[in-house]
């Protein structure tokens, strides 16, 4: 398989309303480390939150776009349906209690799904989450309010309701590095056997009432490319499919492409580099307001339009 090809997923990226509840959940309940507090990059009246593991590792992020004023939207055909994290074997018990003692109550009771235990979550938007248990879970905050040997660290799949089933499938077969790896019911399993974590995507059946963009939905799944020259071949190879994908967009912390892949899901390939210490020292990731340089000049203006966080 050539080098250009995806090493997994790389960030999921989700819609919000209230940045408070959304901060206060993905790191107090969850306890993800909150590794870079930005903006929009395209609206920058808008905060652009990651969360990711100890070390901010590509495959292990999963980032937000607060709207305090965003209606409430609705999965549906061609979007990514549920962001899942892998937890230790024997997790779920942990997170049960955690959940009922923050007063979590938007979660459903443990199930088995591919072989694997699965505790299905909505955050305070309704954005889907499930927490899988699985042997092959790494990372965490060692810093973090979960002890490691329960703590949420890398993903583990993401859910695609696609338009169109089995054109989405060979795009990740064909040209993504992905290998069919089992089915339960309508739910088709694809894994990356390059990649070192956040390994699988399943393809789902789509909901039935149609998509509608809003707060609690997934606006985006990102998949990871070692460097520039790998993403411009990705590029490249996502053209000859007949698809359209933007031109290289700086996001600061990696370079990156989007795409509509043939079942209507926003997809973007990110590069590995150059990471989130880009900016703050490792220890202090996710601290202070960061911008990009061609904002920087009007960082007070930013500053005193977005809302406060902590």
């Amino acid at each position: 398989m050539s080098q250009h090809v995806p090493l997994g997923l790389h960030h999921v990226t989700a819609i919000a309303g209230a940045p408070r509840p959304s901060a206060a959940f993905y790191a107090g309940v969850l306890g993800l480390r909150r590794v870079k507090l930005t903006v929009n990059f395209d609206d920058p009246g808008a905060y652009h939150v990651y969360y990711a593991d100890d070390a901010a590792r590509p495959g292990s992020v999963l980032t937000l776009f607060p709207y305090g004023d965003a209606p409430a939207g609705r999965p549906g055909a061609g979007d990514a349906v549920e962001t899942a994290h892998a937890v230790p074997a024997g997790a779920l018990e942990y997170w049960m209690g955690r959940l009922a003692d923050k007063a979590c109550d938007d979660w459903d009771a443990p199930e088995e799904r591919l072989g694997e235990p699965v505790l299905r979550l909505r955050d305070p938007d309704g954005v889907p989450l499930a927490l899988v248990e699985t042997p092959a879970a790494t990372g965490g905050w060692e810093g973090g309010p979960v002890p490691l040997d329960a703590a949420a660290g890398a993903l583990h799949s993401v859910s695609l309701a696609s338009r169109d089933p089995d054109a989405t499938m060979r795009l990740l077969t064909e040209a993504m590095g992905y290998d069919e790896a089992g089915a339960e019911g309508d739910r088709v399993r694809l894994v990356n056997a390059r990649a070192d974590r956040a390994v699988a995507v399943d393809v789902v059946p789509a909901p039935g009432e149609p998509r509608r963009p809003g707060r609690g939905t997934i606006h985006h799944v990102a998949f990871r490319v070692v460097d520039d020259e790998a993403l411009l071949a990705f590029s490249e190879a996502v053209l000859g499919r007949g698809l359209q994908p933007t031109e290289v967009r700086d996001r600061k912390y990696f370079h990156s492409i989007y795409f509509r892949e043939p079942g209507g899901v926003l997809f973007e390939a990110a590069t590995d580099g150059p990471g989130f210490a880009l900016d703050e020292v490792a220890d202090a990731l996710g601290l202070s307001l960061q911008l990009p340089a061609h904002l920087e000049a009007r960082r007070a203006e930013i500053e005193a339009a977005l809302p406060a966080l902590d």
